[in-house]
């Protein structure tokens, strides 16, 4: 039976005795049927992995029991996800996987051919952490507040940032991806793609470069994540071992 991981934002030290979310006490509880004394492990990104057990267990509350640290705070790659706001099940996926391949941050964006107005960026943060804890990462994606497009280019610090534009002419991903160093973003459309006068005024940018994901047309949860991959491959930490 595998150890169940929890991200806590607490500060952890080994003898430490933290308290845990309503939520966390109903998911081991309810979910996975642990009890007091049951091994755990609680992490974050400042203060690294801890063994722990489960100090006690109520229906709404728990506490977990700090022992020693297991994985040491480590430096995690700086790529950043910008994505039009599309339907909830979509979006949910985006996130879980973009969580997985390692995305910093995740800026949900606003364009002209949005179908959705809004995005429920706490249910998104819960995803993200549920997969941090699956995929044996120590941080958690940061969820930005939704921006229109504009605004969102308009905040961003210079780094590389690759939008996916498939009817532009421009060159393979892998082509840009091998030569960048992260930080770096990626930049995916919503349904439908980009209009034109929106992608042109992105492309005006600086540090926006169109790029293509090969001979077909994706779906955009299916571009957000095989952008995500290739600039993992090629200017992330996939040769970490």
């Amino acid at each position: 039976m595998s150890t169940p991981r929890l991200f806590h934002d607490a500060a952890l030290a080994e003898g430490a005795e933290i308290p845990g979310t309503p939520a966390q006490a109903h998911h081991l509880g309810t979910v996975l049927r642990r009890g007091a004394g049951d091994e755990v492990a609680v992490f974050n990104a400042r203060d690294g992995e801890f063994a722990a057990t489960i100090a006690h267990l109520r229906k709404d509350r728990c506490a977990f029991a700090l022992g020693a640290r297991r994985r040491a705070p480590a430096t995690e790659p700086d790529l950043r996800l910008l994505v039009a706001a599309i339907k909830r099940d979509a979006m949910d996926w985006i996130v879980e996987k973009a969580t997985e391949l390692g995305v910093s941050v995740i800026q949900p964006v606003m364009t002209r051919r949005s179908i959705v107005d809004r995005v429920n960026l706490d249910r998104l943060a819960a995803i993200a952490r549920g997969a941090a804890e699956q995929c044996e990462r120590l941080s958690v994606p940061e969820i930005r507040a939704t921006l229109p497009l504009h605004a969102a280019l308009d905040g961003w610090d210079g780094a590389p940032l690759l939008v996916a534009a498939e009817r532009r002419g421009a060159l393979p991903i892998r082509h840009v991806a091998a030569g960048l160093r992260l930080p770096c973003g990626w930049l995916v459309g919503p349904e439908g793609g980009f209009e034109t006068a929106e992608l042109d005024d992105a492309l005006r940018r600086p540090f926006v470069t169109a790029v293509a994901l090969g001979p077909r047309i994706l779906r955009a949860e299916t571009a957000a994540v095989a952008g995500l991959a290739v600039l993992q491959a090629l200017a992330g930490d996939w040769d970490v071992s």
